[in-house]
Formats: C-alpha cells, structure tokens, sequence
C-alpha cells in the first residue's frame, strides 16, 4: 500500500509523545515541527491515528505547499490542486485557515480565495461547483500560512481529535481532552494503571483528566464515539479497511471494561462542577467505575490498597483576590500531600509554575506545555514513603444509589473497609511547630475568655512570633471561619523562609481550629495607596451574618481586604450602644455601619452615618435592616422616616458645611474613626489624620450638644494628639478600655480618645 504525507497537530510541548504514539501505529520519516509532528504513512496508518490518537488535534493530509507573494499567488497555488480527484461535487467543504503570513494579513479573505479556486476546478470539470458550508461539512480543507508559505491539506479527522464525544457541558476553563491525555502520560500514568495503582483528581471539574485516565485504564480508542470523519467522502476511502479497524477497536474496549479497572476517583469544592463530572462520565461509559466527592482538595485523602497517582490541575489566580485564594491553595495542598499521601506520585499542571515552591514539594522532573496560548509547567513530585496506610473514599454521599449498592468492586471493598475500620485521627502537620503551640495556648486562654464574655469572633493571633507575621481572626457563622492576613514581609526576609513559613501556618490552623480550606480565608496585607483598600478583591457576593453584643452583622470574607467588621473596635461598639438611650448618633466615616446598628440597638432616638463609598454605605443599609431598623432611602430621600439616615460625603468638607451653618445640627453622641490616609477621587484634597485631626475634632465638637460625648479613635501607628491645639476640649485617652482580651498586644492596634466639650 503506497505512503502519503502526514500531518498531525498537538498542543505545543506534546510533540515528542505524539511522534512516539505516531511510531506505534506505523507512521515513517517522523519528525516533529512546532505544534505538530510530520510523517509519512499509508491509509491504515491515518486511520489508527484518527481513531487511537491520544494527543493529536488533528490528521491532516498535506496536498500542497506553493510560494505566497500575494492572493493572487494564493488562488492559483489552490486551483492547482486536482480537487475533484479528492471528493465529489455532491460533498459539502469548508475552509479552516491558520497561520500568518506578511503576504495575506487577512484569514476570512484567504480563505474565501481558497474557496473559489476549488468551486472553479470544479466548475471547469463538471461544469457545476461544490457548496460551502461551514457548520457540518463533509470535507474539511486546511489552510496553513507560514510567512511566504502556503500549506493546503486535508483534514483526515473533519474536526478536533480532542473532543472524543463525551463532553456535555463544562465548568468553568476545562482543559481539552488531548492535553489531559498528555499530562497523564508524563504522569506515568499507563504504567501504573497496568499495575493497578489507583488515580486521585481533588481538583476534578468537570472530570476531563480523571475520564481519560479511565480510556486509558480500559484501553478505549479515544475516537470510537465520534460518528463523523472527513476521510468518509474522501474518494480514497475504503470504508471496509476502516470498518475492521474500528471493529476491533470495539473488542479492545469490550475487553478492557470486562476487567476490573484500577480505583480512580474525582473530587472538587463545586456540586456544577461534579454534575458535569458524572453526566461526563457516564457518557464515556464510566458511570459506576469513577467515585465523585464533593470535598476541598486540602482535605483530601489517599484510597486503594496501595500508593497510587494524585494529578491535578489547579485553578490560576488570574484576579486579584484570587491570587491570595491560590497562595492559600497552593499550600495547604503541599502540606496535604506531605501528611497523607506518602509513597504516591503526584503531577501538578500549572499555568502558575511560580507558585510552585508554595506547594513545599521538590520537583523529580518537569515538562514546559502549553494549555492554548498559556505557557505551562507540569511538576512531578514523588512523596517520600512512610508508614501511613491509605484510607478509602466513598462515592459523593448524595449518591443514594452508590452509596447503598456500590457496582464495582472497588466501590464493594471500599464499603466493606468502611463498615469495619474506625477512622484514624487526624494526623498533625510538620513544621511550623512553635506557631503551633502559640496558637493552641491562645485557643486555650481566649477561647475560655470568649465563652465567657460571649465573644463569638475575635483576633486568636496577631504575629506573636517574629517569624510567623500573621494575623488569624476566627468568627462563628454558625460554621468556624477563620480570616488570614499575612504582613507582608520586608525585603531583607528570604521570600523562600517566608513561603514556607505561611505554608506552615495555614497547615497548623486548618489543623488545630480543625476547619476546613474552603473556610479559611487568607489575604496579604500591604501598605495600601489610594483607593486600594476599598478595591474588590473578588466577585463571590458571598455575606454570612454573626452576631456581636445582641445584632447580627454582615460579613464578607473573600470580596474586600476587610470582612466589613474591624474586631478591634468590639469594645467602643459595645460602649456606643449602652449610652446610646435617647440619644442622637452621628457615624463618621461610618465604614459598614456597625457602630451605627449597635447604637440603634442601644436605643438612640436618631442616627447620621456619613462615608464616601456607596459600597459600604449600601453594606451599612444591610446591616441596619437585618436588625430591623430601616434607615431613609438614599435614592427616593423618603421623609416618612428619617431615624436612620445614610449620607454620601467627604466627611471632613461636610463637617465643615455643618459647623458653618447658622444652627449646625446637634448630636449628643459622635463617633468619629478616619482612615489613616485617604486620597480618593470622590474627595477634594487628601485627608490626613495627623495633619488634620485637629479641625476634625474641632468641626466634631461644634456639633455636639451640651454634655454630649465624641469618641475619636485611629489606628495611625505613631499617631500624637496636638492636646494643646484642642483646648479649652476635655481629651482622656482611653485606649486601654478600648482593647478587648484578644487585643491587649503592644503596641496598641489603635488609640482612641473621649472628648467632652
């Protein structure tokens, strides 16, 4: 059977595996380009690869390279090709142009000359042309530009060899099939399916690595679903040579699904993600041969009755919060993998090769790929072997059917296992073991100390050790939550020490406070310029409500730098609402309003909030109605009621509007709380508290009424009341009385001062 020229195209890295995959069916004169690999082979062969190929994207059969000067160049190197030789008139074609060229920059007109050239070779044999049509076409023409090259082929396989027909809908990013395929290879994933090593993704999504493993695993040709091949309206098909092909294809996979397949299992945080996942896997034919969990991937666990393969493909971080989320993943997952998958081999996909060392892990060999465009890395990792023995995983306890009739036998030894094995104490983490003892002797002291005072959120840590600049924050949502704000730290620090010593933290806290990832919530705190502080860190929209002194306030851990309730504050919320009977309340940079609920709380007959940002003003609307008071309507500015009012204005230049007025309304109670610097594009000027707390204080003053009280406070480090500025004001710092148990760290977190006229 005589040879033609072959061209298959991968993701760019794949092309040693692809030339070696080539080899194995046959293929000759093997060379690999970029993004593909050149060969040589006959009708057989180009069917085995479109049928077995793992990695390729697509089997083209080159017809004709020409030189390209110009369209016209382009247009007769096309027509040259003996197109009716190839298909028949009746078939429908397409165009599918890729490359650059400095000789045709525009792709749509290339290819539309390509077309023409082929409707007029017809036209001139047949005297009628072929038509086009570009969603279904029976024949798929390939256009390659490459700088003054023109490459026409036909495309063997009609469409991407990566979608294999199982896919349904995908979450969010999914990787593509041939990509997957090649990562498991560099895994050593074959070799180890052969020995039944079992196959863990705790980052699954919709389930791609972990459904390819199971082809593989079963020795399923990865083409066998597809039903339409651009070769069957090829004029040299023959349709018998192919049917055998896929014949025997079928005898493989009936073969290889008759024996037991090596324990393999999905696991991911999203209930979107693992539906897709298992509609996906049933599709594939793996309905009762994969395990889905839903579950956190620094919480998972090995399973099998040996060490096997953790691959996985970790999201990227590309925003801003979401940096912080990856970091946080990053390590807790290197730290999870060192307590409980000892002895197995672990892969890691990432387009963040950066983040690498936050995993803790030493790299045994890694492979640069592209994920699309994305220049990626995959990290080999082997875990050293220890003396722990692999637990087993249950299929997602929604899964009523596999849980009380698992079909596999796996899914049968794993229920047995289950039945009789008592589960094994949680394992402590390495390193970081003198963070660890500060943190459980703090648990100790302020838990005992926030059972007592009825404290549901408070500060647990606040960098007590010099090499550990954390600060950890616990708050009860009627589930533990926990906020991690790591200092960020100087220059002159090793940033590796400083990696492996947040890594270290994260383990120790999800250990100890026994939370899981997906509740711990790490930001990296920096000196903050402009309106950054109040930038979005993400998009989740996600507020959960705790409770503090009798209300309930909104909170959000993931969206802001801040969760929308400064802990510190705790005891002034408290002072504010006991003195706040019968009186009126005015909140100045009123953040989210929390000193404004707790003083409607406490009964004040009128409350004034003034901030600038609409997002914590609307935040502080929230707070006020989840305790049922309904403050005016910014918008329609209702007089029905006007109890609780919520202004947007630079405080400093509405002070001043106020205190110039012939009666400026009066407040028996102030609290005033200034960031430390602002100089936002909303305001004129900048605010600076040292520089101006004292014409704050004096605007403060001329509104209080006779025996009314200011409360002013600031977390300025190094901040000096000008006492002398403020006379004949009476100033008492009461900083001391300001600090709760979980606070009492010096230096003070911040300073506050009563002020009586």
């Amino acid at each position: 059977m005589s040879t033609f020229p072959l061209f298959a195209t991968c993701p760019r890295g794949v092309e040693p595996l692809l030339a070696a995959e080539l080899g194995g069916f046959g293929a000759t004169e093997i060379k690999e380009r970029n993004g593909g690999v050149a060969a040589r082979g006959d009708r057989l062969v180009a069917y085995r690869a479109c049928l077995w190929s793992r990695l390729a994207s697509r089997v083209l059969m080159p017809l004709t390279t020409f030189p390209l000067t110009d369209t016209d160049a382009l247009y007769a190197g096309a027509k040259a090709v003996d197109w009716p030789e190839l298909f028949a008139v009746t078939s429908r074609f397409a165009i599918e142009v890729a490359g650059h060229s400095p000789a045709v920059t525009h792709t749509h007109y290339a290819g539309l000359k390509v077309k023409d050239a082929i409707a007029d070779r017809f036209r001139e044999r047949d005297g009628e042309r072929p038509n086009v049509d570009t969603e279904n076409p029976d024949i798929r023409i390939h256009l390659h530009l490459h700088k003054q090259e023109a490459t026409l082929s036909l495309d063997l396989a009609g469409d991407s060899l990566h979608r294999r027909g199982y896919r349904g809908r995908s979450v969010e990013a999914p990787l593509k099939e041939n990509l997957a395929a090649a990562i498991l290879i560099r895994a050593g994933w074959p070799a180890l399916a052969a020995q039944g090593a079992p196959l863990l993704d705790p980052m699954c999504g919709s389930g791609t690595l972990v459904i390819e493993a199971a082809m593989m695993a079963a020795d399923i040709a990865p083409g066998l679903a597809r039903t339409r091949w651009g070769f069957e309206h090829w004029l040299d098909h023959v349709p018998k040579a192919w049917g055998e092909l896929r014949a025997e294809a079928i005898a493989r996979k009936s073969a290889g699904l008759a024996h037991d397949l090596p324990p393999m299992a999905g696991q991911d945080l999203e209930h979107a993600a693992l539906k897709a996942a298992r509609s996906n896997a049933e599709r594939a034919g793996f309905s009762q041969r994969i395990a889905w969990r839903l579950g956190d991937a620094t919480e998972a666990r090995p399973f099998g009755e040996r060490p096997g393969l953790v691959v996985v493909n970790p999201p990227y971080g590309e925003r801003l919060g979401a940096e912080a989320e990856i970091i946080k993943l990053y390590s807790l997952f290197g730290a999870t993998l060192k307590r409980h998958f000892r002895g197995w081999k672990v892969s890691v996909f990432t387009g963040r090769p950066d983040l690498g060392p936050r995993l803790g892990l030493r790299s045994s060999r890694q492979y640069a790929l592209f994920n699309g465009a994305l220049p990626c890395k995959l990290l080999n990792f082997e875990i050293a072997a220890g003396d722990v023995a692999p637990a087993p995983i249950a299929p997602e306890a929604s899964d009523a059917a596999a849980a009380v009739a698992p079909a596999s036998p796996w899914a049968r030894a794993t229920a047995a296992r289950e039945a009789n094995v008592a589960p094994a104490a949680a394992e402590a983490p390495t390193g970081g073991e003198d963070f660890a003892n500060r943190l459980r002797k703090n648990l100790k002291h302020l838990g005992k100390w926030a059972k007592r005072e009825g404290v549901d959120n408070y500060r647990l840590y606040d960098a007590d050790l010099p090499d550990y600049a954390i600060a950890v924050d616990v708050y009860d949502t009627g589930e533990r939550h926990v906020h991690v704000q790591e200092y960020a730290a100087p220059k002159t620090i090793d940033p590796v020490k400083a990696e492996k010593r947040l890594r270290e933290a994260l383990a120790q806290i999800q250990h100890i406070l026994e939370v899981p990832g997906a509740r711990i919530h790490y930001k990296l705190r920096k000196s903050q310029k402009g309106s950054a502080q109040y930038q979005k860190q993400d998009e989740r929209e996600e507020f959960l409500p705790v409770r503090e002194h009798g209300v309930q306030l909104w909170v959000n851990f993931d969206d802001y730098l801040d969760t929308g309730l400064f802990l510190d504050h705790r005891p002034m919320r408290l002072r504010l609402q006991r003195e706040a009977a019968g009186k009126r309340f005015l909140n100045l940079f009123c953040y989210t309003g929390t000193a404004t609920v707790h003083a409607a709380a406490g009964g004040a007959v009128q409350t004034v909030s003034v901030d600038l940002s609409n997002t914590y003003l609307e935040w502080a609307q929230r707070n006020l109605v989840l305790n049922g008071f309904h403050p005016e309507d910014r918008e329609r500015r209702s007089s029905q009621d006007n109890t609780h009012r919520l202004l947007r204005a630079d405080c400093l230049a509405w002070l001043r509007e106020q205190a110039a007025k012939v009666r400026p309304p009066k407040f028996d109670l102030i609290f005033c709380d200034p960031p430390t610097f602002s100089n936002s594009k909303k305001m004129e000027g900048t605010l600076d508290t040292q520089r101006d707390h004292v014409e704050l204080i004096s605007l403060c003053a001329r509104l209080l009424a006779p025996g009314g009280r200011l409360y002013f406070s600031t977390n300025r480090r190094g901040f000096k009341l000008d006492a002398a500025a403020l006379a004949p004001l009476r100033c008492k710092d009461i900083t001391a009385q300001t600090l709760g148990e979980d606070f009492k760290r010096p230096p003070p977190i911040h300073k506050a001062w009563l002020i009586e006229a």
